[in-house]
């Protein structure tokens, strides 16, 4: 377990430099894909993920994104700013990425915003796969 934890913070202090040195555009879509696109060529990690809950009024993340009742997106807290993450749950996958780093409650890995939440399906928590998306 801890090997896992010390990897996958490697893998965000990479991707977090690579972001700084390439510049992360940042893109609100988030769209359905299928879920056996290019899994095998990554890990998937499990994780419990629940709906952070509806937008409040013009409520802003950590990231500086402002938040409406349409806005598509993940919290994690760990993760960098921008970073793309396919996440799974039941036969399906979304690309999307990281739009806060500050959970609104505890006892989850990631939030997604309301508007995710209701196109997967998440209802309360429950457990997801997610991934870091690979540049195809």
């Amino acid at each position: 377990m801890l090997g896992e934890r010390l990897a996958l913070l490697a893998a965000a202090a990479l991707l977090a430099g690579l972001g700084a040195a390439v510049g992360i555009h940042r893109h609100r879509a988030v769209s359905a894909v299928p879920a056996s696109g290019g899994a095998a060529a990554s890990e998937w990690f499990d994780a419990l993920a629940a709906s952070r809950g509806p937008a409040g009024d013009a409520e802003r993340t950590t990231c500086g994104v402002i938040l409406t009742a349409r806005s598509l997106g993940v919290t994690e807290p760990v993760l960098p700013c921008g970073a793309k993450l396919l996440i799974r749950f039941g036969d399906r996958s979304w690309l999307t990425e990281v739009i806060d780093n500050r959970l609104q409650s505890g006892g989850r890995q990631f939030e997604v915003t309301d508007a995710l939440a209701q196109r997967m399906g998440l209802d309360g928590t429950q457990r997801i796969q997610w991934r870091f998306a690979s540049r195809s």
